[in-house]
């Protein structure tokens, strides 16, 4: 049955579209002389972009992982031996011929890092041992089914690995989970469900029945430690092993995935991957596939939707707009947004040249934080803070202004001031 929208949620659909919002808001585009599925990105999304992968590598140092860099090509035998040939061939980019050599655009990081894994031999007291790369991939989608930064032939994925014992494996799978949750409550994100993904009937899967059966058994675990509600799905399993996937909807309620915990015994078989044990003899390890917010483009494209273009305070492309009633106060406009980027916050000035205040005051309406500066504010040092969700705090040092914005941001989630509630919800302007 098909349900129809009506009026007013069809508009609310086209007002949070991301591909509107994005050109509008001069984040992102795409030309066909580039080629379809391949947009690019501008500066104000670059920043967001940049932004993001910058919280994902720190989250994950804290976390004990270690960052790496692999190349996007691969010969074809190296997803021969991984699996990704013979199951997944159909969704990969033709090989290139290159010096008598087959290679392919890679559309996974996870054989690239089951090599840097084996390039080296690895003791027990090195596991569990985590490896990360925010690296693109590459997928030949049809043509019919690209559209914005959802749906892309050039991937950049917020990847992991971890290689650990077979004990090891429920703590850091759960601790991957917990990553992702935290993740969604610094991004004002709410997830959908959560979903495990099992093989379904006519797939394909690698077969070993034992291996999935314990994968599965392991991931339930995880899922019940965690406390959250979550349903089977079958057939959205990987062809290597079962998953858990974090969906989320867009404004029509279509559901897509963009976390994902995965237990892989398959690859490091494969690979003949190995630690040497306690016992001084060779071991398997085992291999997690993790990513917190799964490809950036989609991560952006969610978070377009999901604030309206009113991203959270340390996400958003400009934080701070200074806004002079007049231009005898440009000198002073000038210094605090210099002031801002030595405490590394971006700012912009509006001058008066770009239209009366109230005109100005609108124009930046998605920016977190408006310092208004009259000439009452020019002579004492100060600035009359507006709030992007309508507050107005009364003035404050420029100095001081600066610190507590720089606090706000620093403390991530989606508050605006310091007694905002810290859980994660969508201040009022982002709720659209």
């Amino acid at each position: 049955m098909v349900t129809r929208l009506g009026t007013h949620e069809e508009t609310t659909m086209q007002m949070h579209d991301h591909r509107r919002l994005g050109r509008e808001l001069g984040l992102f585009g795409t030309d066909p002389l580039i080629g379809a599925g391949l947009p690019y990105w501008l500066p104000d999304g670059a920043t967001i972009r940049h932004t993001l992968e910058e919280y994902i590598r720190t989250a994950e140092r804290r976390a004990g992982y270690q960052h790496v860099y692999s190349p996007v090509l691969g010969k074809r035998e190296l997803y021969e031996i991984s699996g990704h040939w013979s199951h997944y061939s159909d969704d990969m980019f033709p090989p290139m011929d290159l010096g008598g050599e087959q290679v392919v655009l890679r559309p996974s990081l996870c054989p690239h890092h089951a090599i840097i894994y084996r390039s080296r031999s690895h003791s027990y007291r090195e596991l569990p041992l985590r490896m990360a790369e925010v690296g693109g991939m590459y997928r030949s989608e049809p043509s019919g089914v690209l559209g914005g930064l959802t749906r892309v032939r050039a991937i950049q994925l917020n990847d992991a690995h971890i290689f650990c014992t077979l004990e090891q494996v429920a703590e850091e799978a759960g601790g991957a989970l917990a990553m992702i949750r935290q993740a969604y409550r610094d991004l004002g994100i709410v997830p959908a469900h959560y979903r495990l993904s099992l093989p379904g009937p006519g797939g394909k899967y690698v077969a070993a029945p034992e291996l999935w059966e314990r994968a599965t058994a392991l991931l339930t675990e995880v899922l019940d430690a965690a406390g959250v509600e979550y349903e089977a799905a079958e057939g959205e399993a990987a062809f290597y092993g079962p998953k858990i996937d974090v969906q989320i909807a867009d404004p029509a309620g279509r559901e897509s995935t963009l976390s994902t915990v995965q237990v892989d015994f398959h690859q490091p078989e494969r690979f003949d991957l190995h630690y040497i044990g306690a016992d001084g003899g060779r071991h398997r390890p085992v291999m997690v596939h993790r990513s917190i917010i799964g490809s950036v483009e989609r991560a952006v494209a969610h978070l377009i939707e999901r604030h309206g273009g009113a991203f959270p305070a340390w996400l958003a492309p400009t934080q701070v707009a200074v806004l002079p009633v007049s231009g005898d106060e440009l000198p002073q406009a000038e210094d605090l947004v210099r002031r801002c980027a030595e405490h590394g916050l971006r700012a912009e000035v509006a001058a008066p040249e770009d239209g009366s205040l109230g005109a100005r005051v609108r124009a930046a309406r998605l920016v977190p934080y408006q310092a208004v500066i009259g000439a009452r504010e020019a002579a004492a040092g100060q600035v009359a803070l507006r709030l992007r969700d309508g507050r107005r705090l009364p003035a404050l040092p420029a100095a001081e202004a600066v610190t507590r914005i720089r606090a706000r941001v620093d403390a991530r989630g989606t508050g605006l001031w310091h007694e905002d509630a810290p859980e994660g919800d969508p201040s009022p302007a982002s709720r659209g």
